[in-house]
């Protein structure tokens, strides 16, 4: 007798259970990019990055650049962009806010990682982070990993709150935008991206961003963070898990091969991907937390 009470409760429960999602099967994909660089660099690799996810996946793809990182989150978390390339905060609040699931992650010379670094002129006068208070500053965007969250971390680590101890905070849009501010004298010291704690490739090394080494080299870091997990590649939750596949085999086997980490190289400016969990991000997630930054849905 139980056991039947226990079989028609189970029925029951079923009859009126929800059906599961269904899976997402686009006829164009629609792939998300974030605004780290000028707008027409960011076009010229979007629509690289789709015809080539065009011509492997054997399906329509479209690119949707956003005009900011939260742009990008939105753009997700309504439905406007199936699989989107995310720097690492992006991510943790696309994550939060429209169910993202990181599936690879970038490498760059072998390593999942790179850096912020705090820059300046070499003539500022500035010396080191506690010499900034007082100063003009530039961040890149509020959601961006190297050029907003983790150099909070390395301020507020210093004794510095950018909001009471800066005379002017800018927000640039994009890190070739905080080295021109900082070249140009605009402001007194900036953040942005390193992919290297020795400044050899980084935001301030961009080509045709400054003329040569006699204008890079007018460039001072200040500091460089801790590690910073990679940018990533992730996809809607509900995607069809059969193109999830395609697409992480596309550029995992790209990452296998010479050529293939070449074509990367020049589309995306990293030299492959890896596979990526959600938890390779927790130090992000720390981050935000340190400066105080709540991750609502």
């Amino acid at each position: 007798m139980r056991a039947l009470r226990l079989a028609v409760a189970l029925a029951a429960a079923l009859a009126v259970a929800p059906p599961a999602a269904a899976a997402v099967k686009p006829t164009t994909l629609m792939v998300g990019f974030a605004p780290w660089e000028n707008p027409g660099e960011i076009h010229r690799i979007a629509d690289q990055v789709t015809r080539l996810l065009a011509r492997e996946l054997g399906m329509k793809v479209e690119p949707r650049v956003a005009t900011d990182y939260a742009g990008v989150v939105e753009a997700m978390r309504a439905g406007r962009v199936h699989v989107a390339f995310y720097p690492p905060a992006a991510y943790v609040l696309a994550e939060k806010r429209a169910g993202a699931r990181v599936i690879l992650k970038s490498l760059f010379k072998g390593k999942s990682a790179y850096y912020s670094a705090i820059i300046t002129r070499k003539d500022s006068g500035v010396a080191s982070l506690a010499d900034l208070k007082g100063k003009t500053f530039a961040f890149v965007d509020p959601s961006s990993t190297s050029g907003s969250i983790y150099p909070r971390v390395m301020l507020l680590n210093a004794g510095i709150k950018p909001e009471r101890d800066f005379r002017q905070v800018i927000n640039a849009g994009g890190h070739d935008s905080v080295v021109l501010a900082v070249f140009n004298g605009r402001v007194d010291a900036g953040a942005c991206y390193a992919n290297d704690p020795q400044g050899q490739q980084a935001a301030w090394t961009m080509p045709n961003l400054l003329k040569g080494d006699a204008e890079r080299d007018q460039i001072k870091v200040l500091a460089y963070s801790k590690p910073i997990p990679a940018d990533n590649i992730a996809v809607r939750s509900d995607l069809d898990p059969a193109l999830v596949e395609k697409l992480k085999r596309v550029f995992l086997q790209l990452s296998a091969t010479p050529e293939g980490r070449e074509r990367i190289r020049k589309l995306y400016k990293v030299d492959g991907f890896t596979s990526a969990a959600p938890a390779d991000y927790d130090p992000v997630r720390e981050a935000f937390a340190k400066v105080g930054f709540k991750l609502e849905k």
